[in-house]
């Protein structure tokens, strides 16, 4: 039996690394997509007129189906329920449909037209993005199953991170390149860039499918798949019943809500606060990212040898609360002390989920583990649309008149027949004559420090269930 596990494709390392990069490569996609419109809120500002609440409305709009409708919850059972190789195809296709939607929203001109109470451009691109966060959110759960799936009991956490580190890339060419897209190309285009990454994505998973049936050919030729290994609806209750599972998908939620809605406003923060231009606002954001291609494979690997989950989650934790303190407070003004800001950030962004997602396995069964991403996913949502909600109608209500104060700039420079080198220059001067309205971000950063110290705390609730129930979370993962 041994020698004939040993002949099926995950037990080649060359076999299982491929296939993770693939579903890597998909991932990719979805994350370059989801940021594509975040360093681009000082432009699409003067743009279209969007106002701080827009925002809010826009960003949050990636949560409506996951959190409303429960969409998480129905793609986690589809997920157990139908596969990996059905939900990779229909989590892609929803992921494109509204990518297209978004990219139309965005390249017409409505004329002022409504939807619903809302201007229409507005509500088109918000439920263009409502669409693709359920087939981002769906394609991640289908991945991490995947992974678990391929690397069980050899180097699933590094195998993790690695797939965490090249969906984070995808996070940072757009923060790093994004508002220079879209000065060059301008917005509908750079959504548009966005959209045919997808598209390739999509032909990725295609190629992955044919490995995962071959596998799964194998898996049922040397090991025995009972009725009792199948997922029941029942099952839930294992879920639902288990503590660790909820401290687990309660930190996600304030960990991800405490760096997710940075990506959409720390650009804007730059600009605002550090003097940062336009089209490299999301230059010192992207460090973040960046930074976790590297840190979260080798973050991984030290838990895959070496354990110490649980005190990894709270060491990011506290590095976490340090990194928006000094945000917040208003006498640092400095870039370079932003930078370093955003390499700190970038650790703690990597020790976290480098602990966190490979912990998942060790507390809930594999035939379950589907609907348990899922969960947390869904728990997740509450977060990406409740906290970039909140922190927009903050933003606005602490600062009058600032979107309207904008437009006017706008009207009056758009009446001189300015080129478009002119038009950056003639802002550039009234930003450091004092003549530019500015965002006042010290009361919206607050809510960033609150739900840092919360994560802290649930960490800590963590790592002390973890001691009292030998879940294993301080134990290597790589079995001898």
């Amino acid at each position: 039996m041994t020698e004939a596990i040993q002949k099926t494709l995950r037990d080649s390392k060359s076999a299982r690394w491929t296939a993770l990069g693939i579903l890597s490569f998909t991932m990719f996609a979805g994350y370059l997509f989801n940021e594509i419109i975040s360093p681009m809120k000082p432009i699409i500002e003067r743009v279209y007129g969007w106002d701080g609440s827009d925002f809010g409305m826009f960003f949050s709009a990636y949560g409506w189906f996951n959190v409303f409708f429960l969409a998480l919850i129905f793609v986690g059972f589809v997920l157990d329920r139908f596969g990996i190789r059905f939900s990779t195809i229909a989590s892609v296709f929803t992921m494109i449909v509204g990518a297209l939607l978004k990219y139309y929203a965005f390249s017409t001109d409505f004329g002022g037209r409504e939807l619903l109470g809302f201007d229409m451009q507005l509500m088109l691109a918000s439920l263009g993005f409502a669409i693709f966060g359920v087939g981002v959110e769906y394609a991640g759960i289908t991945v991490s199953k995947a992974v678990v799936k391929w690397f069980k009991g050899k180097e699933i956490a590094i195998a993790m991170g690695m797939q965490v580190s090249i969906a984070r890339l995808g996070s940072f060419v757009p923060l790093a390149f994004g508002a220079a897209m879209a000065t060059a190309w301008g917005v509908p285009t750079s959504v548009l860039f966005g959209v045919l990454v997808l598209i390739i994505g999509f032909l990725g998973f295609l190629v992955y499918n044919v490995m995962d049936k071959k596998l799964d050919k194998q898996v049922s030729e040397t090991e025995d798949a009972s009725d009792e290994d199948k997922f029941k609806l029942s099952d839930l209750k294992v879920i639902i019943d288990n503590k660790g599972f909820w401290l687990i998908a309660i930190l996600c939620v304030l960990f991800y809500s405490a760096v997710f809605p940075f990506y959409k406003y720390g650009p804007d923060l730059m600009v605002n606060k550090f003097g940062v231009s336009d089209k490299w606002a999301g230059i010192i954001p992207a460090i973040v990212p960046f930074g976790t291609i590297f840190l979260t494979p080798l973050f991984g690997g030290i838990y895959d040898k070496k354990g110490k989950g649980a005190s990894i989650m709270i060491l990011g934790s506290v590095l976490l609360i340090i990194v928006h303190f000094v945000f917040y407070l208003p006498a640092i003004t400095s870039v370079y002390m932003a930078f370093i800001n955003a390499i700190v950030l970038g650790i703690a962004f990597s020790l976290v989920p480098s602990a966190m997602w490979p912990s998942v396995p060790k507390i809930i069964p594999e035939k379950q583990i589907g609907s348990a991403f899922a969960f947390i996913f869904w728990i997740q949502n509450f977060g990406l649309w409740g906290i970039p909600l909140l922190i927009g109608i903050v933003l606005e209500r602490t600062n009058p008149g600032v979107a309207t104060g904008i437009q006017e700039v706008m009207t009056d420079l758009k009446a001189q027949n300015l080129t478009g080198d002119q038009f950056d220059e003639k802002i550039k001067l009234l930003r450091e004559a004092g003549e530019y309205p500015i965002y006042n971000y010290e009361t919206t950063w607050l809510i960033f420090v609150g739900l840092t110290i919360l994560a802290l705390v649930v960490a800590i609730m963590l790592k002390r269930e973890d001691k009292k129930k030998q879940y294993g979370l301080e134990l290597p993962n790589i079995r001898d």
